[in-house]
């Protein structure tokens, strides 16, 4: 993935933002910020981005954003859990109408049981309330592959979520059959049955001499 598709992400987002009048804040792990500064990177992003949280630790997790100490507990810092709760503290945190997070396993060390090298869990929360997340399994693809994909996958999250929920498909009224014009109603006619001559005088003959 080259830097290349990252900026034309990030520049599709914030024309997408813009245009729509959102701003966005970040919660980040794994990444350190790359999201935030792939955003920053395009002049005029100060419109949209409003500001970004790097939350490498459980503490700064909990601090930061609020994330309950018994989630981080109960599912651990990389899980779909986390991961929602850190966008929704994000939101809360930051007057922004969308949010996205990331927390993983970037590599090459910290794989646990159940979680490998290049896992990862986003999600994106928007103030309305509606809240997407994905589990990543790059693979032992290199951190900084693990990283860079990351980003992309989040800036995608992002778009989707700033279009706006899809409004339902309307069927159109089936037109209306085409019928004939109505027939001008006439005066009916007078039966006439048979038409009765109506005689003539005829001309006075001639006398018979």
């Amino acid at each position: 993935m080259s830097g290349s598709t990252i900026r034309a992400l990030s520049r599709s987002l914030l024309d997408l933002c813009r245009m729509r009048k959102l701003t966005i804040a970040t919660a980040e792990s794994c990444t350190g910020g790359l999201v935030a500064a792939a955003l920053t990177e395009i002049p005029g992003s100060s419109d949209v981005v409003d500001r970004g949280f790097i939350t490498y630790s459980n503490e700064a997790k909990h601090a930061m954003l609020g994330v309950e100490t018994s989630t981080l507990e109960t599912f651990g810092a990389v899980s779909k859990e986390t991961a929602t709760a850190m966008a929704f503290g994000a939101l809360e945190h930051a007057d922004v109408d969308l949010a996205v997070s990331i927390t993983g396993i970037a590599g090459p060390g910290g794989a646990t049981p159940g979680k490998p090298v290049g896992l990862v869990y986003l999600a994106v929360a928007a103030r309305d309330g509606r809240i997407a997340h994905k589990e990543c399994r790059f693979g032992a693809v290199g951190r900084s592959n693990v990283r860079e994909q990351s980003v992309v996958e989040a800036l995608k999250m992002l778009t989707e979520m700033a279009r706006g929920p899809q409004p339902p498909i309307k069927k159109r009224p089936r037109a209306a059959a085409h019928r004939p014009h109505p027939r001008v109603s006439r005066t009916p006619r007078r039966s006439v049955g048979k038409r009765r001559r109506t005689s003539r005088p005829s001309a006075p003959r001639a006398s018979d001499s």
